[in-house]
């Protein structure tokens, strides 16, 4: 059994922060559950692309209100508690928030921990 508390991440090398979120990482690869699972932070009035090409992501809000555009269609989709989405096609996407948005996230394949987004908006496939 893994049992972990937000107060036991925030702060050590499990919290990784980039310029207009936060990352909270429960489970990591090193668990051996086979999904990691973070405890996601968006900056309030920013908007942010992301391409998830090496994974599967899976998002549920808790807090705060945005939306999440499909880049290749347009689509765009309202977020706010309670709702989940997953970018099982790879997606290209934008995140906006309009608030301060608080997101639980599980990657398959699991996340090291290391990873921060590049470029291209994605998280490389780290093995270690």
């Amino acid at each position: 059994m893994i049992v972990k508390s937000l107060k036991d991440i925030i702060g050590t090398e499990d919290e990784t922060s980039g310029e207009n979120w936060s990352s909270r990482r429960f489970l990591l690869k090193k668990d051996n559950v086979g999904f990691s699972m973070n405890d996601t932070i968006i900056k309030a009035g920013t908007e942010n692309y992301y391409w998830y090409k090496n994974h599967i992501e899976a998002v549920y809000c808790i807090e705060g209100e945005g939306e999440i555009e499909k880049v290749e269609t347009g689509e765009v989709f309202q977020l706010e508690p309670g709702t989940m989405y997953i970018l099982d096609e790879n997606d290209k996407h934008k995140l906006r928030a309009r608030t301060q948005m608080r997101m639980v996230c599980v990657f398959n394949p699991p996340l090291v921990g290391k990873e921060t987004h590049n470029e291209e908006g994605y998280y490389p496939l780290l093995t270690e």
